[in-house]
């Protein structure tokens, strides 16, 4: 059973950081490409920022050069370190496996950027 578990969220002031996690069970951690997600309320789910097998890595616009991803294959567990949040960065942040046209989601944990 193949399960991927966010934790790390929670409610940050304007500035701040925050550290999400993503730990994978039952596949091959280190084949699949591993991504992070955001949707915010009435908006569609983005990609954030990826990071191939082979470590190579991807970020949006809006998110560059303030959000690092990073994955440790020992522990079958992907991060993304987020810093100088703003309320903008508000949503439920999900991770996701990728492996050619297979694909797997977290639950999704909430991130809150608010003075």
């Amino acid at each position: 059973q193949v399960q991927l578990v966010e934790s790390g969220g929670g409610v940050v002031q304007p500035g701040g950081s925050l550290r999400l996690s993503c730990a994978a069970s039952g596949i091959d951690f280190s084949i699949y490409a591993m991504d992070w997600y955001r949707q915010a309320p009435g908006k569609k789910r983005e990609l954030v920022a990826r990071i191939t097998n082979t470590g190579g890595t991807y970020y949006s616009d809006s998110v560059k050069g303030r959000f690092t991803i990073s994955r440790d294959n020992a522990k079958n567990t992907v991060y993304l370190e987020m810093n100088n949040l703003q309320p903008e960065d508000t949503a439920v942040y999900y991770c996701n496996a990728l492996f050619q046209t297979v694909g797997y989601w977290g639950q999704g944990t909430q991130v809150t950027v608010s003075s």
